[in-house]
Order: structure tokens, then C-alpha cells, then sequence
């Protein structure tokens, strides 16, 4: 797979470069257009050749990190569901009827740093995708009764999806990784809290008036479409957005300075599962940390590695294993999981993960290697940037993340420094003993 992936990025290689020209140095290829309102909000669009489709995003820059307040957590996936109740000119029919109508593509996602909501419809439609959307985030209206209903759902997803061992070891792993900050949760927030929430109606408003502020959201806009048309169209739907006044204080935990040991037990048939998180860096466009990571990445984990195949494909010990850190606006947590085959190679399996941290900590990567992941890297990347929903998916990443999506290109460009001697500094820095959790599941009653 990797091979085939290698063979067709050579061919559209000559093809990526010839369409950088003055661009070269970014891996963003297309013209990008920003506006900002006097309310703050931000309108970024990008024209693409996608005859008569637009994809339309609105990004919102709260995710499960707002959620600081003790015993409140879950409350950004919440609204994910609630923006779907409508409002007066739009009640909940009336807003599906438009969308069927129309055709359209329509959901929504929350994440630990941001809230996304998207559209995929014919640009004709234009207009009309941002009256609903413009109205739904300015005058949302929910009955108490219609709360209650919406947390009632909330706890049937949670149970829903934690129902599968991997979810609840990676609820343990991120608990059991921080101390105070808000990453210590997932995006659904702890059971307790949701249990909680059907009484938690007036804080569910003070959420929405926090966040869902002109200054705190984007509307990202890729396709087919007038540049001039959508201005105008932005002036008239969300000019009258009011601006909101909250600041955050996210708490920041302190570098760990012990290792974690977690054992949970699963009454359903289950192989064992291992999990490992390491305390990382944050995302930043300055610094070569968090991409040395991804580096790190491909160098242990990814299927041409020793350990995959020495695990995966020679002794067949596990089922897969893999290890990454996603990007993050604070310190993120580098995770590893794998699922063992035979309950008796918990630990060997384990060491053979810790030896070849250790190696990496040790033996630098040669140049060649070094270049090859960094190719794979930034051309996967550009690759990826195929179609409408794509291009604006990745857009509202680096919006979300820094407030500016021209970022990206500022991090690729990181890449391009990043030397052997930096692999070691950063694996020695975080891939430490002091700084690991290690969770481990298994059948309840196994030996």
C-alpha cells in the first residue's frame, strides 16, 4: 500500500510543482480570500473548479478544552446536537425540509478543540445555506423540555460507544494522563457529568452565549462560487451578529513526573489491549516539536517500521499497532494502542514498544529515511486536497487551531528543518518512563 501511494505521488510530483510557481514554499496550493466583519467574524473562501457545488462551513473554537468548570463537561458536543432544534423562522421540520429540498449534504462534529458544522450543496443554494445557518447561530431557541430530550440522547451515544472496550481504555488513558486540564476528558464529557446534565438547562445558555460569539467562529467557503456575491451575502446574513465578551482560562498541567499504571478489566470477550500515552507538545508554527512528533510517528509506528513488522507481520503477537499525536492548541498526549493476541505477551509486547522508543532516542534516522517521511508527509498532505469538503476540512483545522489557516504552510515549512539530531532531542524529552501512562484491559477473570 505504502509502495502503490509512493508510485502515484511520484507521478503528480512534476505536476504539484508546476502549480506552486512563486507559491513553491507552500503546501497550500489555491488562492485563498479572507474578510472580516466589524462583529469579528471571519470569511475565508477559496474558489475551486467544482461546477456548481460549494461546500460551507461554519467553525466554531470551542470543543471539549472550554469545558473547565468542574462537574460541567460535555456541554460543546451537546450543542453539536442542540443547533440541529432550529429556531423561530426555522424550527427543527422547517430547517430539514430546506436541506432536503436542496439536496444538501448537512452535519456537524465536535472536537477537543473546536466545534465544526458543514454543509456540501449546489452553489445556487448559496443564499439560502447561509440564511438558515446565519439564523441558527444567532437565534437558537430550545425549550427546557427540548434540553432534557437532547441529554436523554447524549447518554444513549455514550453508552452506545462505550460499549467497545477501545473507547473505554482511551476514556481511562486520557483521565488517567491529566491532572487538571480539560483534555483530561473526551469530547463527550464524563458519564457522571452527562447523567447530570438534563439539570443543567441555564448553564447549557451561558455555554451558547459564550462561544457562540462572531469573534470565536469562521464561515469557510470552497467551491464554485462569486467572491463579491458572498460578501455581500455575509454583510446582510451575519452583519448583525452580536460580538460576546468571555475570555478563557484553560488550566495547564504540569509536566509529569511519575509513570501511571492503570489495569481495567472487560466482562465481555475480549484480547487484551495495551495503551500508552505520553505528555507532548502543543501544536505551534514556530517551534519543530509537535511535527518532530509526526516524524517520530512514522519512524516507530508506521507499517514499514521494525516494530510493525517485527509485531504485525514476524511473530504475529498483536493485531496492529499504532501511535500518534494529533494536533492540539495545548500540550496534546502522544497514544499508542495495540490489541495481543495471546493474554500471556502483555509484557513482552510492551518491552518491545519501550526498546524501540529507547532506539529512538538513540540512534539517529539516516538522511534518507529522514527525506522520504518528510516527502510522504507533505505529499499525502497536498494529495489530500482533492475536492471541495477536503480543501474546507482542512482549512477549518488550521483556523480552529491558530485562527489563521494559512499556518499550514507555516508548519510544512517546519518540516523541511527538522534534522536527525532533533528526532533524539524530542524523544528524549518526551518518550521517558517519568512521563508514560500505561492502561492495560482485559477479560475479567483471565489470568
Amino acid at each position: 500500500m505504502f509502495r502503490f501511494t509512493l508510485a502515484i505521488l511520484l507521478f503528480f510530483i512534476p505536476l504539484l510543482l508546476v502549480a506552486r510557481g512563486e507559491e513553491e514554499s507552500k503546501i497550500f496550493p489555491y488562492q485563498m480570500n479572507q474578510v472580516t466583519l466589524d462583529n469579528g467574524l471571519k470569511i475565508f473562501s477559496v474558489p475551486f473548479p467544482s461546477p456548481g457545488i460549494v461546500a460551507y462551513y461554519t467553525v466554531v473554537r470551542a470543543g471539549s478544552r472550554n469545558e473547565i468548570e468542574p462537574g460541567l463537561s460535555g456541554f460543546a458536543h451537546f450543542f453539536e446536537h442542540m443547533m440541529f432544534r432550529g429556531t423561530e423562522k426555522y424550527d427543527k421540520d422547517k430547517y430539514n425540509d430546506v436541506l432536503k429540498i436542496m439536496g444538501a449534504d448537512n452535519n456537524a462534529f465536535t472536537t477537543d478543540d473546536y466545534t465544526a458544522y458543514h454543509t456540501l450543496a449546489s452553489s445556487a443554494e448559496l443564499e439560502t445555506i447561509m440564511d438558515i445557518e446565519s439564523d441558527r447561530f444567532m437565534n437558537l431557541k430550545y425549550s427546557e423540555e427540548d434540553f432534557k430530550t437532547e441529554a436523554g440522547a447524549i447518554l444513549g451515544e455514550y453508552n452506545k460507544n462505550f460499549s467497545s472496550p477501545f473507547m473505554t481504555i482511551y476514556e481511562k488513558l486520557r483521565e488517567s494522563s491529566y491532572e487538571k486540564h480539560a483534555y483530561k476528558h473526551t469530547t463527550m464529557g464524563f458519564l457522571t457529568d452527562i447523567l447530570d446534565m438534563p439539570n443543567q438547562y441555564n448553564y447549557s445558555l451561558k455555554f451558547f452565549d459564550r462561544w457562540y460569539r462572531p469573534e470565536n467562529c469562521a464561515v469557510i467557503v470552497v467551491g464554485d462560487f462569486d467572491q463579491n456575491k458572498l460578501v455581500e451575502l455575509a454583510h446582510k446574513y451575519y452583519g448583525n451578529w452580536k460580538r460576546g465578551s468571555f475570555s478563557l482560562n484553560v488550566p495547564i498541567d504540569a509536566m509529569q513526573k511519575k509513570e501511571k499504571v492503570v489495569n481495567l478489566t472487560w466482562k465481555a470477550k475480549t484480547l487484551p489491549i495495551l495503551a500508552m500515552g505520553y505528555r507532548g507538545p502543543a501544536f505551534s508554527i514556530d517551534e519543530l516539536e509537535m511535527p518532530t512528533m509526526d516524524i517520530i510517528s512514522q519512524i516507530v509506528f508506521s507499517q514499514t517500521s521494525p516494530l510493525y513488522n517485527n509485531l504485525v507481520i514476524e511473530q504475529q503477537l498483536v493485531e496492529f499497532v499504532e501511535g500518534s499525536q494529533g494536533d492540539s492548541r495545548d500540550p496534546g498526549l502522544f497514544m499508542i494502542f495495540t490489541r495481543i493476541k495471546d493474554p500471556n505477551k502483555i509484557n513482552l509486547v510492551r518491552d518491545e514498544i519501550y526498546s524501540a522508543l529507547e532506539e529512538i532516542k538513540n540512534k539517529p534516522v539516516t538522511d534518507e529515511k529522514l527525506s522520504t517521511i518528510k516527502s510522504y508527509l507533505k505529499y499525502s498532505f497536498a494529495m489530500g486536497l482533492n475536492n471541495v469538503d477536503a480543501i474546507a476540512g482542512k482549512l477549518s483545522h488550521y483556523y480552529q487551531i491558530t485562527g489563521d489557516p494559512e499556518s499550514m504552510n507555516k508548519v510544512y515549512a517546519l518540516y523541511e528543518k527538522i534534522t536527525p539530531e532533533d528526532i533524539l532531542v524530542v524523544a528524549e524529552k518526551y518518550f521517558t518512563k517519568e512521563n508514560r501512562t500505561v492502561v492495560t484491559l482485559v477479560e475479567e477473570g483471565s489470568k
